[in-house]
């Protein structure tokens, strides 16, 4: 199998996988789940729930490259650099159609399937690059300090529309309203 479709099946492998990480902190709520799954319905918390995708179907990913005999000498800099970047061109796209049309689902579900589409097609080009070695190294901190950020930022959330929750009309985790 090609590398080309690798990352392809990669794309929806990880659009489905966002549906079960979406869900796993109401099956289990809990302060570990609480920094890796979405603990509300604030944008901010999909955010983490795309890159906890990416993160998780990177695991995948590996064995799927090792068993084809495709390239993953930049493994960890390829999921550190999808999974961070993920964040800001979902937003890029999302915001302003969100600022016009407002909640759409069917417009969300789009977006989130381009962004992850743009991600696997550079994950694509830096599992095909040079061999970065002591990048990969770093990007492994990258991914921790991508989860230290996010677990303080559930729990200490910027009072503004990013982290709003409009279903439950509250920041973060914390139970205080607006």
């Amino acid at each position: 199998m090609s590398l080309k479709w690798i990352k392809v099946i990669a794309t929806f492998g990880i659009f489905l996988l966002c549906f079960l990480v979406h869900s796993m902190y109401s099956l289990f709520p809990n302060a570990l789940f609480s920094i890796f799954f979405p603990v509300n319905e604030s944008i901010w918390e999909h955010m983490k729930m795309l890159f906890t995708a990416i993160i998780l179907y990177g695991l995948i990913d590996y064995f799927i490259l090792k068993k084809s005999g495709q390239p993953n000498r930049n493994y960890l800099v390829n999921l550190f650099i999808t999974g961070f970047l993920s964040i800001p061109i979902f937003l890029a796209i999302y915001l302003p159609i969100y600022t016009f049309t407002g909640e759409n689902m069917v417009l969300n579900f789009i977006v989130l399937f381009m962004t992850i589409a743009i991600t696997q097609v550079i994950s694509y080009y830096i599992l095909k690059s040079k061999k970065y070695n002591n990048l990969n190294y770093v990007s492994l901190i990258g991914i921790v300090l991508v989860y230290i950020i996010m677990g303080i930022l559930t729990y200490y959330p910027l009072l503004n529309d990013l982290f709003f929750d409009p279903v439950d009309e509250k920041y973060g985790i914390n139970t205080y309203s607006i």
